[in-house]
């Protein structure tokens, strides 16, 4: 299983970005799928996250700016980020609970960070 995100870059504050992970493999199915972020020196933490009925959690800080979507057709997740904030700068990290053919049992996958930098 691999878990594929692109997205990230240099915004200014205030601006948008859009972040896709799209997971791949013999994936049976998927449960949750959602967003940490690692600042410099700080611990990875909870961004937002959605569960296969659609129902959606956010950390309190980016609650009213980020929106967390599922295309579940294609096992793809999406974290639109709009009025970034400097405080927003992080690595991004996909993030699923899944089980595979082989594996029916839930497991915990991540994909590779993606940076995302809001400077002026």
């Amino acid at each position: 299983v691999q878990l594929q995100a692109s997205g990230g870059g240099l915004v200014q504050p205030g601006g948008s970005l859009r972040l896709s992970c799209a997971a791949s493999g013999r994936i049976l199915r998927i449960n949750r799928m959602g967003w940490y972020r690692q600042a410099p020196g700080k611990r990875r933490e909870l961004v937002a996250a959605i569960v296969s009925g659609g129902s959606t959690n956010y950390a309190d800080s980016v609650k009213g700016r980020f929106t967390v979507s599922r295309d579940n057709a294609k096992n793809t997740v999406y974290l639109q980020m709009s009025s970034l904030k400097p405080e927003d700068t992080a690595v991004y990290f996909c993030h699923a609970i899944l089980a595979t053919v082989d594996l029916s049992l839930e497991y915990n996958y991540w994909g590779q960070g993606t940076q995302v930098t809001v400077s002026s």
